[in-house]
């Protein structure tokens, strides 16, 4: 036997329990220092609506930041702060009361935004489905002025707006100081520049997607530092990917996945997100391609960083992800559909997830493939070959519709973007075939449509697979370039250009407008389309 075959085994005769706790205790050894800058206010602003406007609200300029410091506010005032950028920190705000003493206490209210609609809607008319907590605003109350006093809550936001509900009738107010102290784990020191050569609109979305992972990073690779503010296995996977091209903070990627490993459900499922406060602990939320991106994210993760001991380590957590996720094939090997799992992809109400689910079952298992390789584990990797093998044949003779052209799913044999997308990626037909599906998937309208960034990643990989190096491109700079047109400085959680409101959630405002998904044209630009200086 083996050398590392006998070190697997060792690991697998102790008990779960202990090794979960190992794993988990060496994940903590792994939190990363954080970096902090002071940031200052730059203009005055106000939040106009506008149906013209990206969600019917823009930003007018109202005076320079100067003016702040010489106004008065009385009961009933409010002033709007635009910071020129996102950030994600703790604010400080120095008070000064003037006319006369602070007879009573000052009670101010704080709403951040991320975007204008935060600033300009009233939160009391918010009716979405995710908790109202979520929404950034705070009453404070000041006991003592002048004082200065930095907030305990950590906050994602562009702007915000001071309102002031009370004072007294003796004593009005004046700010002396206003200011962000941002965290994040990434260094912006670490980051390679492009080659001058490289066209300034690629330039642009490569810093707001580097922007947009910076503020995502902080003790771990969250989803939104805004909401859900948690660590989410599919975003983390491709956050992973645009670290290795950028920030090179690959030690967070291992205690994520140390992370994901040590805390697993009761039938050892990787769950698809975790909580890291008080102590790390998993959410009770399984979703079937999410626990598959486990297996995805470790041979990423091997291949950027070569850290061989990660690999042997986890491969055993690798491997019960594919042989759960088998479980749940039917007598025809494909993904039972009903009402006892979930699988995620994209948000749409209408989307069918078993094709899809299929796809990312042989997607993870190729990796899964590539793991038992590189560990020479051969019985392992017979074993699934032949697991490969029989979903893809499963897939080929009953989800591909001949007479279509396209592979269906569920029992209303639909047509989504996201079935033919992950089959494509999971190789299941050859890349000619591949290239003729995408190009009648553009011209058949009663295809479900794509809604978030994280689809349209996997649609741009599929692309770039196919060999249309152009279309990925275009798609880039339509899509991400189509958000900072309506005025993204970090990119979204959700983008509809045909409904720019759209939410999952009941509302936009409960969107996350800096979310970890949304960050890959970094990874695309700097792996496939930045020239290289001669």
């Amino acid at each position: 036997m083996s050398e590392i075959s006998d070190k697997m085994m060792s690991e697998q005769m102790m008990s779960p329990h202990i090794t979960n706790a190992l794993w988990m205790e060496q994940a903590q050894q792994w939190i990363p220092k954080l970096y902090e800058q002071k940031i200052f206010p730059k203009q005055l602003v106000r939040s106009v609506s506008d149906v013209h406007a990206f969600q019917g609200w823009r930003i007018e300029p109202v005076a320079p930041v100067e003016a702040m410091y010489e106004q008065v506010l009385r009961k009933g005032d409010e002033i709007t702060l635009d910071f020129g950028q996102h950030l994600v920190g703790y604010v400080t705000l120095s008070l000064l009361n003037v006319r006369s003493n602070a007879d009573a206490p000052l009670r101010l209210k704080l709403t951040f935004g991320e975007m204008p609609c935060e600033i300009g809607e009233d939160f009391a008319t918010y009716e979405g489905w995710l908790s109202r907590s979520w929404l950034q605003d705070e009453i404070v109350n000041v006991d003592v002025l002048p004082g200065t006093i930095t907030l305990d809550r950590r906050y994602a936001f562009r702007y915000l707006k001071l309102e002031v509900l009370e004072t007294s009738i003796r004593y009005d107010l004046q700010l002396k100081d206003v200011f962000c102290t941002t965290v994040t784990s990434a260094s912006m020191a670490a980051v390679a520049p492009l080659p001058a050569s490289t066209d300034q609109e690629l330039v642009q979305l490569d810093q707001i997607s580097i922007h947009t992972l910076r503020d995502c990073m902080q003790t771990v690779f969250e989803d939104g530092p805004k909401r859900d503010r948690r660590l989410w296995i599919g975003d983390l996977r491709l956050q992973a990917l645009v670290n290795y091209e950028t920030f090179g903070r690959n030690d967070l990627v291992k205690r994520c996945l140390y992370l994901f490993a040590g805390s697993r459900l009761e039938g050892g499922q990787v769950g698809a997100c975790l909580y890291e406060k008080p102590q790390p602990y998993v959410d009770d939320i399984y979703l079937y391609d999410y626990s598959l991106f486990f297996i995805t994210t470790l041979w990423d993760y091997y291949e950027a960083t070569k850290d061989r001991d990660t690999l042997e380590a986890l491969w055993p957590v690798a491997r019960e992800q594919m042989d759960i996720a088998l479980k749940r094939l039917d007598a025809r090997g494909i993904v039972q559909d009903d009402e006892t799992w979930y699988c995620f992809l994209d948000w749409h109400e209408q989307l069918n997830k078993q094709a899809g689910a299929q796809a990312v079952l042989i997607y993870g298992m190729k990796r899964g493939l590539c793991i038992a390789r590189e560990l020479g584990l051969t019985e392992h990797e017979q074993q699934i070959q032949a697991q490969i093998r029989l979903a893809e044949e499963a897939a080929l003779r009953f989800l591909w519709d001949e007479e279509q052209g396209f592979f269906i799913s569920g029992e209303q044999r639909q047509v989504s973007w996201a079935s033919q997308v992950w089959m494509i990626l999971a190789e299941v037909v050859d890349v000619e075939v591949a290239r003729a599906l995408l190009q009648r998937l553009k011209g058949y309208n009663e295809a479900i449509p794509m809604n978030t960034p994280y689809m349209m990643h996997h649609y741009v990989e599929a692309l770039l697979q196919c060999g249309q190096k152009e279309d990925a491109l275009e798609q880039i700079r339509t899509y991400w370039g189509g958000m900072i047109k309506d005025g993204a400085d970090t990119f979204w959680e959700l983008y509809n250009p045909e409904d720019k409101t759209y939410s999952p959630y009941g509302s936009n405002l409960i969107n996350s407008y800096c979310h970890a998904w949304s960050c890959t044209p970094s990874y695309f630009i700097r792996r496939h389309f930045a020239v290289t200086d001669s």
